[in-house]
């Protein structure tokens, strides 16, 4: 066995670190996957493990950060937050290390300090700059077997594309805490066969020169290096996948915790058309900005005469003369969990559009394969969001901003969000 990791491979994690055997308990073992003679180990003890830097001719080098996310502890006292990977479309939102009652200041937490600096050099402006960065090596815990820990998966290689500073939730006693949040862009490793190289990781510890480095590098980090974040919608990991879902796929399981929440969600807005309207703009809104771009609220519209559209918003793309703005017609459906939407139902959607608009099909129900066959063939710009994932954004909006209770948050984002209804035409979004 070679000393690579595949996307998505499992491997064991023991605390006897043993790096002489290859295969434990029928999984690659970490700690020979991750050997570098005269190295010390590879950890992943903390959130954050950045290895010793090395220096270099050219000045240090950090040769990698380590980051583990830990989704069983996820929404516990000690670990409030709940990261996000998206790997199908090589995106992951990781917190920081930084928890209540810590000193200091947000950024000076041994983790944030790693992962700040790491975002600094894949700022660098040039691609000598970049060749000095640090990559991140992105894991998650698994449980296997029964048992969440000594188990991970190796979800990839990423870069820092934004660190943001938030304000999060504390656990039971819902006192507040300021954190960061790292947006990570996950790289493709497509011409590697979706394996990383642990022989790159080695050179970059070894100390030799920066261009020696860069040629044991994947693919996409070498394209990075040479053209920095523009490179970025070029080397991003994306997996094909089948653009159609069947019904009971976008249904939570029968007695889950996201069935109780869909059934909670549409009794509440059951025969309340505007207020779930104002429900289903929030949670194109919150889904629209998780690719990094900025989108803005605009208002609803009438109760009579919306032809086909509920709320109006506005995304907007790059800046200045490299940017535009495009039109969000958004449609809201409360139904009964149980019923589907129909290709007709999205056509009347679709036929509102114009060109450099988009579409967002909101509801508590879910998307006949028919509609969704329809919409791919005829390559409509709209989103669909089915009951499934609109509890889901709703559960993530409760846990940031209202301590886990999901009343409370959908009774704020209807009473107290800012969109407001008018009756104006789409195109004036483009205005304000």
């Amino acid at each position: 066995m070679g000393r690579t990791m595949r996307i998505g491979e499992v491997l064991r994690y023991t605390s006897e670190k043993d790096s002489k055997v290859p295969v434990i308990d029928g999984c690659p073992n970490f700690h020979f996957v991750t050997d570098s003679p005269g190295h010390l180990r590879a950890l992943l003890e903390a959130g954050i493990n950045g290895m010793r830097r090395v220096r270099t001719d050219e000045g240090e080098r950090r040769p990698a950060l380590l980051i583990r996310s830990s989704p069983w502890k996820a929404g516990s006292v000690q670990t409030p937050w709940h990261d996000v990977f998206d790997l199908e479309n090589g995106h992951v939102r990781y917190f920081g290390d930084h928890k209540v009652g810590s000193p200091g200041s947000p950024g000076g937490s041994k983790g944030n300090a790693a992962l700040l600096d790491a975002f600094e050099g894949h700022q660098a402006p040039t691609a000598e700059g970049r060749a000095k960065a640090v990559p991140l090596l992105l894991f998650r815990s698994v449980t296997k077997n029964g048992k969440p820990k000594g188990h991970v998966e190796f979800c990839g290689v990423g870069i820092v594309e934004r660190a943001e500073r938030i304000v999060q939730w504390a656990g039971r006693e819902r006192t507040t805490f300021t954190n960061y949040a790292y947006d990570i862009a996950v790289i493709s490793l497509t011409e590697e066969d979706e394996r990383l190289d642990w022989d790159w990781i080695t050179a970059r510890r070894d100390g030799v020169a920066d261009a020696e480095v860069l040629s044991a590098a994947p693919a996409a980090w070498r394209e990075w290096v040479k053209h920095g974040h523009g490179a970025l919608p070029r080397v991003r990991r994306r997996v094909a996948r089948s653009k159609v879902e069947k019904v009971r796929e976008q249904r939570p399981a029968p007695g889950s915790t996201e069935e109780r929440d869909l059934h909670l969600v549409y009794e509440h807005f059951d025969g309340r058309k505007h207020d779930f309207e104002a429900l289903a703009s929030a949670v194109a809104a919150r889904i629209l900005r998780q690719g990094g771009h900025a989108y803005s609220e605009g208002w609803l519209t009438r109760l009579s005469g919306d032809g086909g559209a509920d709320f109006v918003g506005r995304l907007d793309l790059g800046i200045g003369l490299s940017g535009t703005s495009l039109v969000v017609l958004g449609q809201a459906k409360c139904i009964l969990p149980a019923s589907n939407v129909s290709a007709e139902q999205i056509a009347r959607v679709v036929a509102r559009l114009r060109r450099g608009w988009i579409g967002v099909y909101v509801t508590t129900g879910s998307y006949s394969e028919a509609a969704q066959l329809e919409m791919v063939e005829d390559q409509y710009p709209i989103l669909l969001v089915n009951g499934r994932d609109l509890v889901r954004e709703i559960r993530a909006i409760a846990r940031d901003d209202h301590g886990g209770d999901l009343v409370a948050c959908v009774e704020h984002l209807v009473d107290h969000g800012a969109i407001s209804v008018a009756h104006r035409r789409p195109e004036e979004i483009l205005l304000l």
